[in-house]
């Protein structure tokens, strides 16, 4: 699993910009999450067709970054990312974004972007 991180400015129709690239090539927005900080912003995407997005962003001459993602099951309650973040933690790893990727019944799938997947897969097993 694969996500792309784009830097954008903090504009009217920056967002659609991006989305519209997508969309232009069938490609679904799987979960997102963005952030401002001032004039800048920061859009993270998963989508459904990494390779179809990757060539939509390219396409579209929109800047981006792909990072790989570890994927984790974990019971719907109170406590249970807490365990998360302090086994990576605990590792020395650096969280760098979350995303909720499904959710049913008492279960919540979490992709997470951290600074070494091959050792969160490890630690998150």
């Amino acid at each position: 699993m694969r996500d792309f991180v784009i830097p954008l400015t903090h504009r009217p129709g920056e967002l659609a910009t991006v989305t519209n690239a997508l969309s232009l090539e069938g490609v679904n927005i799987r979960s997102l999450t963005a952030m401002s900080f001032g004039n800048q912003a920061v859009v993270r995407i998963l989508p459904d067709d990494v390779e179809a997005g990757r060539s939509a962003l390219r396409s579209a001459n929109i800047r981006f970054e792909e990072k790989e993602l570890v994927s984790v099951l974990l019971e719907n309650r109170a406590g249970e990312l807490t365990g998360v973040a302090g086994r990576l933690s605990d590792a020395g790893l650096n969280l760098e974004a979350l995303y909720v990727i499904g959710l049913a019944d008492d279960m919540i799938e979490l992709a997470i972007a951290v600074d070494d997947v091959k050792k969160a897969k490890k630690v998150l097993e």
